[in-house]
């Protein structure tokens, strides 16, 4: 729904992190934990953009840790307390804004599901407030002595994001202002003026960091999970496989590496331009789904191959590998003469053109004239390719 907005409170001096700099802005598995939290609200379907709330004296911080962030409507200063940084993010928000999400700025781990689930509360209930269930056993406690055991059953602990309609919220919170009371959370300002607030189970990474405990299990945890995110939907493990083809040099032919004719005035002899680069790549991706190899794809009895730019079978290759990511290949061409330095980047060119999204190497070695490539008679190469 147009209109839905994220206020992110990161004003706090998290002084329990005991950092030399605010929480939020040190660095999560290489980013400032702000920008990982900002950018879960942006990208979200369904949100229209965030105001983040910094103190004012690390506004440029703030600003340079969300440099190329999409949908970062303003970053507004921050007041004295939680309650008027969040009136002041309020305040920032465009006039189109109707449901807006208040979100600490040191919860870096809330998913979008969560964030989809409390917009979705509010347009059916009014308000959403994340929490989760209470797990441990809660005491009363006097002077050092239990003086009875709470039931648990009842007892949520509250997180953000907290969801309401942007002009109740502020109107909750001007009635709060207007009675001298300062609430801890959002949910406090709407309970005071009556609401009925809805609670919406949180997920059990939706941790707030607030000490150095905390910031060692979130790289923990940011590592498992930026590394199961990039397997596929199949949750297959990467594969690797390995590439070797051989060519004759000869007269008459065109030399032809990784799609780049190479002036030289012998050849690779073959059925098709024998580009010997690419054939052992295509092993090698072959290999590594299991795919056989191109000699049984690509025959060299079938008279369609003959001559065939081998770049098109490369491609017919890539097609075969569909459900699969290539993550990365590596080619290293023997050949003694003629020198291949200048031609390396158009090959590499050439490859990454029909494998984007991979890392593509291409290297070439000399045999110090030993063997059939150092007498300059033919013309191998090896390639290792990792796919997802």
């Amino acid at each position: 729904m147009a209109g839905t907005y994220a206020v992110i409170v990161a004003a706090g001096r998290g002084a329990r992190m005991g950092a030399a700099v605010n929480k939020v802005l040190l660095p999560l598995c290489g980013q400032p934990v702000l920008r990982r939290t900002a950018e879960a609200f942006v990208t979200c379907p369904g949100v229209d953009g965030a105001v983040v709330v910094a103190a004012r004296e690390e506004i440029a911080q703030v600003e340079q840790a969300l440099t190329g962030l999409p949908g970062i409507v303003a970053v507004a200063p921050g007041g004295d307390a939680r309650q008027r940084s969040v009136q002041n993010g309020l305040a920032a928000l465009p006039a189109d804004a109707r449901i807006v999400l208040v979100q600490d700025g040191a919860r870096p781990f809330t998913s979008q599901r969560l964030i989809q689930d409390c917009i979705g509360a509010v347009e059916r209930f009014g308000s959403a407030v994340a929490c989760s269930r209470v797990t441990d056993t809660i005491k009363t406690a006097e002077d050092g002595v239990i003086r009875g055991t709470v039931d648990r059953d009842s007892l949520r602990a509250v997180q953000t994001p907290q969801c309401f309609y942007a002009e109740e919220l502020r109107r909750a919170y001007a009635q709060a202002e207007a009675d001298g009371i300062l609430v801890t959370d959002d949910a406090s300002a709407m309970e005071r003026v009556g609401a009925r607030v809805h609670l919406v189970e949180s997920d059990q990474c939706n941790l707030k960091l607030t000490t150095p405990q905390d910031m060692a299990l979130a790289q923990a945890l940011l590592r498992e999970r930026e590394g199961m995110e990039r397997l596929p939907a199949t949750g297959r493990l990467p594969a690797t496989g390995f590439g070797y083809d051989v060519h004759r040099l000869v007269p008459g032919r065109k030399l032809i590496l990784c799609g780049v004719q190479i002036p030289y005035e012998l050849g690779l002899d073959g059925h098709s331009d024998a580009d010997v680069a690419v054939h052992a790549l295509m092993d090698a991706l072959l290999g590594a789904a299991g795919l056989g190899d191109i000699g049984r794809l690509f025959p060299d009895t079938d008279p369609q191959y003959k001559g065939i730019d081998s770049m098109l079978l490369l491609r017919d290759v890539v097609r075969r590998l569909s459900g699969y990511r290539i993550v990365h290949v590596d080619v290293t061409i023997v050949c003694q003469r003629p020198k291949l330095k200048d031609y390396m980047p158009r090959m590499a060119e050439r490859l990454q053109g029909e494998l984007p999204g991979a890392r593509v190497n291409v290297k070439a070695t000399t045999t110090e004239k030993l063997g059939f490539e150092g007498r300059g008679e033919g013309i191998s190469a090896q390639a290792v390719a990792t796919i997802w």
